[in-house]
C-alpha cells in the first residue's frame, strides 16, 4: 500500500474517533524513532512476564504500549483466572514502569461470540458469557492503570462503536464475508490500521514519549509478524514517522 492509500484510510477512520483522540496538539520526535512488535500468538500475561526482559526491557523503550488479556480469559488452553491475571498486569505494568518506560494500556477488543464459540467451548466459560468475563477483565485494566498511573487507551470501547463486529464484509475483526475465515477476534488490515491510529492519536494527544516504542502483547499485536506486515505495530510505525 502506498502512502497516500494509506493516509487517506485512517483519515477516514480517525473520523470515528472521539476528539480528544483526533486533537493533534503535539506531534512526536522524529529522529531515531523505532517501533518493535514484541506480540506473539497464544501469549497470557504470565508469558509476557516469562519474555518481558527479552522481548521489551532489553530494548530500553521510552513507551510500550501493552495489550494482553484476550488469551488470559478467552483461550481454555492459556485461562488465568481474573485475580491472578490482574496481579500479572500489575507486575507488568510495574516492572515496565521501573525500567524507565512510560505505559500505554488498552482494553482488550469485542469479539464475534458465534465464531468464538467454535473454538472454545461454552461449558469454559461456566457461568459467565464471553462478554461478561471480557467486561471483568477490561474492568481490571482500567483498575490497574489507575493504581500504577498507566496511560489508558480505551480501544475495545472505540472498536464497539465502529468496529462493526459481526458478518458483514465491513466489519474490523476477520470473518467469512471479509476474510474467508470463521475468526471474529483478529483484526482485518483496516482494523490493524484503526488500532494504529488510535495509539498514535493517543501518544499525540497525551504527549507521550514515542521515540523508542515496543508494543507488547499477543497475536492481535504481533500481525501478521513483524513491524514491515500487517500488524498495528506496522502502521504505527509509518505514521510516526510520516
Amino acid at each position: 500500500m502506498n502512502r497516500r492509500t494509506f493516509l487517506t484510510n485512517t483519515a477516514l477512520l480517525s473520523a470515528a474517533l472521539p476528539l480528544s483522540l483526533t486533537a493533534r496538539p503535539h506531534t512526536p520526535e522524529q529522529d531515531d524513532t523505532f517501533v518493535i512488535n514484541a506480540g506473539i500468538g497464544g501469549n497470557n500475561t504470565q508469558d509476557l512476564l516469562n519474555r518481558l526482559e527479552k522481548d521489551c526491557l532489553s530494548h530500553q523503550p521510552e513507551l510500550t504500549v501493552l495489550m494482553a488479556g484476550t488469551n488470559d480469559s478467552m483461550n481454555h488452553d492459556k485461562y488465568i483466572p481474573l485475580e491472578q491475571y490482574k496481579a500479572n498486569l500489575t507486575e507488568l505494568v510495574q516492572r515496565i514502569g521501573n525500567s524507565g518506560s512510560k505505559v500505554l494500556l488498552m482494553t482488550i477488543l469485542p469479539f464475534y461470540t458465534p465464531y468464538l464459540l467454535t473454538r472454545h467451548p461454552a461449558s469454559f466459560f461456566a457461568n459467565e458469557t464471553p462478554e461478561e468475563r471480557r467486561t471483568a477483565i477490561n474492568n481490571a485494566i482500567r483498575e490497574v492503570a489507575a493504581a500504577q498511573g498507566a496511560t489508558l487507551l480505551e480501544l475495545g470501547a472505540v472498536f464497539e462503536k465502529v468496529g462493526q463486529v459481526g458478518t458483514d464484509k465491513a466489519a474490523l475483526l476477520r470473518n467469512e464475508a471479509n476474510s474467508r475465515s470463521k475468526d471474529g477476534v483478529h483484526p482485518t488490515a483496516d482494523g490493524y490500521r484503526f488500532i494504529a491510529l488510535a495509539v498514535y492519536d493517543c501518544i499525540t494527544y497525551k504527549q507521550l514519549p514515542a521515540k523508542r516504542v515496543v508494543c507488547l502483547g499477543d497475536s492481535i499485536t504481533q500481525g501478521s509478524g513483524g513491524t514491515e506486515a500487517e500488524s498495528y505495530p506496522a502502521n504505527l510505525g509509518k505514521l510516526l514517522l510520516q
